[in-house]
């Protein structure tokens, strides 16, 4: 049977520090994926984003839990790397998710529709197509506004200056949601006549989200 999520007693966490550039010498194709990082100090549980990778972009700009953590390796706990391109270069970095929201009122994702590319010859008989490039993610929010929220002030914060911030959603049932990328709020109030004063959260997503079971 499925496991059914509500929208209901939903932790959303906001990046609040990510540590220094850990230089990235090796990543296998294998699943899980094992990421050689020397003297790297993240344990199992711990969150990293993956930047500046080439070779494997499959895994750029994008965030994993860490897993089987040894003294110069980490897995990336549930990513199967075995046909992804072959890695050149890259870094991690820590991620901590110390901002947490209480006034959330939405969450909405859209975008990752597949473009469809056409394939056809002069050969042909019939027209084809494959799936092409997905279309960015985007996840808009509302708030209630209060101007003195400290979650709020972070994330205009990170608006102001064009930070990146990565967000984890953890639900009643313990599911998980992450993503990375560039936050849009002002913190100006909306609203219609007798109703709550809101505020709206854009987040224009970088990389592909990920999500686990627990």
């Amino acid at each position: 049977m499925a496991k059914t999520t509500l929208w209901k007693a939903v932790q959303v966490a906001m990046q609040s520090a990510i540590g220094a550039d850990l230089p990235i010498t090796a990543i296998t194709k294998a699943n899980p994926g094992v990421v050689s990082i020397a003297s790297h100090g993240l344990a199992n549980g711990d969150y990293i984003l993956l930047k500046d990778i080439q070779g494997m972009p499959e895994v750029n700009n994008k965030i994993f839990r860490v897993a089987g953590s040894t003294a110069g390796t980490v897995n990336l706990e549930g990513e199967d790397t075995t046909l992804y391109g072959t890695f050149v270069s890259g870094k991690a970095n820590k991620l901590t998710f110390g901002t947490n929201f209480s006034t959330l009122l939405d969450f909405n994702v859209s975008g990752g529709e597949f473009a469809d590319v056409d394939t056809t010859t002069i050969h042909d008989y019939e027209s084809s197509s494959m799936p092409g490039m997905p279309s960015p993610l985007v996840a808009t929010s509302s708030s209630i506004w209060d101007t003195s929220d400290p979650a709020l002030k972070a994330a205009k914060l990170a608006s102001d200056t064009q930070a990146q911030r990565a967000f984890l959603l953890t639900f009643q049932n313990s599911q998980k949601f992450l993503m990375n990328g560039n936050i849009g709020c002002t913190l100006i109030p909306v609203g219609s006549k007798g109703e709550k004063v809101t505020t709206n959260i854009k987040l224009s997503g970088s990389g592909k989200s990920n999500t686990y079971a627990s």
